[in-house]
């Protein structure tokens, strides 16, 4: 089986039904007319099944379990969701060695053939998912925003959670844009919203595995002085950010994950994302770790700057990573003295394909 996992809206039905075969075995679990032949275990006569939406089916882990061990030779299996498919479950069986998860992101500067400023700003300007960046119009863009957000309350953790404060809850997804950027502290979100710091917690959890955002765990190593606990988190949706540098920085975050998890998903990479900052103060945006060790360090500067200080800590204790300096409208493009390369975001992001 193969799973296909991503954010509400980003196009995993119209890419299930690109694949040859799939239009004449799809169900989906919304539909009414799908879901009793699902119950009914009465399935297309096909050798491929598509199944869309059926985490929402509380035992979704015995029925897959069921109809993988049974298959008849030939017989291919594609599910799709809008929760995090190796994470939801309502109890049963577990589906490991069963399937392969790939996951599904919002647009990229690679994936649509951005190759000038102009473009990059649309694409930062009204987020990268495919019906309001297709659409081209801001307003549009917004109306679709705040849409989604409504549809994954109503429908998303309605359904599939025993959340039942839906205000509070909307209360804190339009509080989290303003704190994108810094370690986000769960104790001022509870003083904020005035519930339990486990609540929060499991909201955020929830919010996570709906994939309305992610989180980054920050990176620590035995030589240096890091901060070891508050994680920082982006949304998938990086036009609900207000302020340019936080939002530039939430689409680089959306950008790394996306590669890293392209590269988890088919080449089997021991990837992770991550940030840095140090109890002095140092930081930097984002450390790729692969096989637990620096690969990859990215600091992200709206103009361009001189090479952070926290970016060139970070190079000096760990040589062999790639450092990088990018920058939204830099045009200096250069290598530093630590073996720092400084560039215009745009030649950074194509190559994140």
């Amino acid at each position: 089986m193969v799973f296909v996992a991503g954010p509400r809206q980003v196009g995993k039905t119209t890419l299930a039904l690109e694949v040859p075969g799939a239009r004449a075995g799809y169900l989906n679990w919304d539909v009414a007319e799908d879901r009793e032949r699902i119950l009914r275990r009465e399935l297309p006569a096909t050798v491929f099944w598509v199944f869309d939406e059926l985490h929402k089916y509380r035992p979704w882990r015995n029925f897959l379990k069921g109809l993988y061990d049974a298959r008849r030779e030939g017989q291919r299996i594609l599910v799709t969701g809008s929760g995090r498919l190796e994470l939801f479950s309502f109890g049963g069986d577990s589906l490991q060695g069963r399937y392969h998860l790939l996951r599904l992101h919002p647009f990229s500067v690679a994936e649509v053939g951005i190759d000038d400023a102009g473009g990059l700003a649309d694409l930062l300007r009204l987020g990268g998912f495919p019906e309001p960046y297709l659409g081209g119009s801001e307003i549009n863009a917004r109306r679709w925003s705040r849409q989604h957000r409504t549809r994954l309350i109503e429908e998303d953790v309605t359904g599939m959670t025993s959340i039942r404060d839906l205000g509070r809850l909307e209360e804190m997804m339009l509080r989290l844009p303003d704190l994108v950027g810094s370690p986000l502290s769960i104790n001022a979100l509870r003083e904020d919203l005035q519930v339990a710091h486990k609540t929060v917690a499991a909201w955020l959890d929830t919010l996570e595995r709906l994939f309305a955002l992610f989180r980054l765990p920050p990176f620590g190593a035995p030589r240096i002085r890091a901060v070891k606990q508050e994680r920082k988190h982006y949304h998938f949706d990086w036009s609900v950010v207000a302020d340019p540098a936080a939002r530039f920085e939430n689409l680089v975050a959306c950008h790394l994950l996306k590669w890293v998890h392209f590269e988890q998903d088919t080449q089997g990479r021991d990837l992770e994302l991550r940030f840095f900052r140090d109890i002095d103060g140092r930081e930097v945006d984002f450390v790729v770790l692969e096989d637990r060790q620096p690969a990859m360090l990215v600091e992200c500067k709206l103009g361009d700057r001189d090479i952070d200080r926290g970016l060139r800590y970070l190079k000096t204790r760990f040589p062999n990573a790639d450092a990088y300096q990018i920058a939204l409208s830099g045009q200096r493009d250069y290598v530093s003295p630590q073996g720092i390369r400084a560039m215009p975001a745009l030649a950074f992001l194509r190559t994140l394909s």
